[in-house]
């Protein structure tokens, strides 16, 4: 285990986040943890004494990934100062046993869950003892403590864990279990911890973000969570994403477009259009209302941005629900667009069902869906051109300051190129673009003086 050898007073701990958002905020929780006990955390893999691999085991490239990153920082035993190689999150939950066989390199694994557990275990592993203040830096009011892995100015909020939807192909609530959703006040207090520190764009997350609050409060409270979240002083702009669509009502896409704080940006995975595909996948809703919901958000909402994900080659897909769906997304256009092509995954009813698609095939459907969303991208780009909007700093080099406005979601959308003339802006600031350019996935601008 490790426990003979010597570690500093204040040992040195990197961390490699792996997956999405929700993923990074365990990350965030854990570090937070560690800091709170006396760690220090390092970003430089080869000078810390313990390395942990937070893992992600959604889909089978997650998995390869996870474990091609757990063994190139097993080398940082021999070339670098590691004494302790931790692996965590979705992999380990799921594979626990498995892994610990497989990868003898690994001293700790841990779940999913009981990150001040993991935090305290690895305190006592490395004789560190606990600071006189740590008993007050306990998690207040079930706030976690978070050391941001993001830029100071943005944050994810996590507002429930889980998910209750069941959809055959997907495998998360045999990782996290079913939703389970953090109370309003908390997420507010959070909120306004965030706010205090810096924060200034709060992104709402969930595995499912429209169904907040129903184990709760028995109804989705996810509007009336965001318009309390607008009042906090401080947060300029709070986005949603990963919408399920059948809980997607008109009263919300109506709140998020009056709200000035709310980003007119919603983030609503729909999967799929036949009818076919949707009940053999389980999702929930019907893809009329997905139709009905997308033309309200066009017809009432101008200049609302949709973003959507979409499976290719499931189980028993056809070429006419394939060309459904190609034809779905020429009719009803997504500005933004994450496709990918079917996983199966151990203990879900869809790796069992027959009429597998095969993967040549499936990755013929997913190139052709993306070059005609391509093309879709960039008429909508294009009809950008000439508008001015507010738009937030995320860094600069030599000659260009790189921005998003609300219709850039950080990681997972393009950026606004903007030349700064030797006069680059703070990351951070808020300033004025003026759109003079468009391809498929970014754009570019020019900055609008203050008055």
């Amino acid at each position: 285990m490790n426990s003979d050898k010597l570690y500093s007073k204040c040992p040195r701990v990197g961390l490699v986040s792996l997956g999405c958002s929700k993923n990074a905020v365990d990350s965030e929780i854990l570090l937070g943890e560690l800091k709170s006990r006396g760690f220090e955390i390092v970003n430089d893999a080869a000078q810390a004494e313990i390395i942990i691999v937070n893992t992600c085991g959604f889909i089978e490239s997650a998995k390869t990934d996870s474990i091609d990153t757990i063994l190139d920082m097993a080398q940082y035993k021999t070339a670098g100062s590691c004494k302790l190689l931790v692996v965590t999150g979705c992999l380990s939950q799921r594979y626990g046993d498995e892994l610990a066989r497989e990868l003898p390199e690994v001293d700790v694994f841990n779940g999913v869950k009981n990150y001040p557990a993991l935090a305290e275990r690895l305190a006592e592993i490395c004789g560190v003892k606990p600071a006189p203040e740590s008993a007050n830096a306990a998690a207040c009011c079930g706030i976690p403590k978070r050391l941001l892995t993001t830029p100071s100015y943005r944050a994810y909020l996590r507002i429930a864990d889980g998910c209750d939807n069941r959809c055959t192909y997907c495998a998360i609530p045999l990782i996290r279990g079913g939703r389970v959703s953090t109370p309003m006040e908390t997420l507010l207090a959070e909120a306004e911890q965030l706010a205090k520190s810096g924060v200034t764009e709060l992104t709402v997350i969930a595995q499912d973000t429209s169904a907040y609050g129903i184990d709760l409060y028995g109804k989705p409270m996810l509007r009336e969570l965001l318009e309390k979240l607008t009042e906090i002083e401080g947060l300029h702009w709070v986005r949603v994403l990963y919408a399920y669509p059948n809980t997607v009502t008109e009263e919300l896409v109506d709140a998020m477009y009056r709200n000035p704080k709310i980003c007119n940006y919603i983030d609503i995975p729909i999967q799929h259009i036949s009818a076919h595909m949707l009940r053999d996948m389980n999702r929930h809703g019907s893809a009329e209302h997905i139709r009905e919901i997308t033309d309200y958000i066009r017809r009432s909402a101008p200049g609302f941005i949709l973003r959507t994900t979409v499976m290719l080659g499931f189980p028993g897909e056809t070429e006419a629900d394939f060309d459904e769906l190609m034809h779905f997304m020429a009719e009803h256009p997504f500005d933004r667009v994450g496709a990918f092509t079917y996983s199966a995954e151990d203990g879900t009813p869809a790796a069992s069902m027959p009429n597998a698609v095969d993967a040549e095939t499936a990755e013929q459907r997913l190139d052709r869906l993306m070059r005609q969303q391509m093309k879709i991208s960039l008429e909508l780009n294009r009809a950008r051109i000439g508008t001015v909007v507010e738009a937030l700093v995320d860094g600069a080099d030599e000659e260009f300051l790189f921005c998003r406005s609300y219709a850039e979601a950080a990681d997972v959308d393009g950026i606004i190129k903007v030349p700064h003339c030797g006069n680059p802006v703070p990351a951070g600031s808020y300033v004025s673009i003026k759109i003079t350019g468009a391809d498929y996935y970014d754009l570019c601008g020019e900055l609008v003086p203050s008055l």
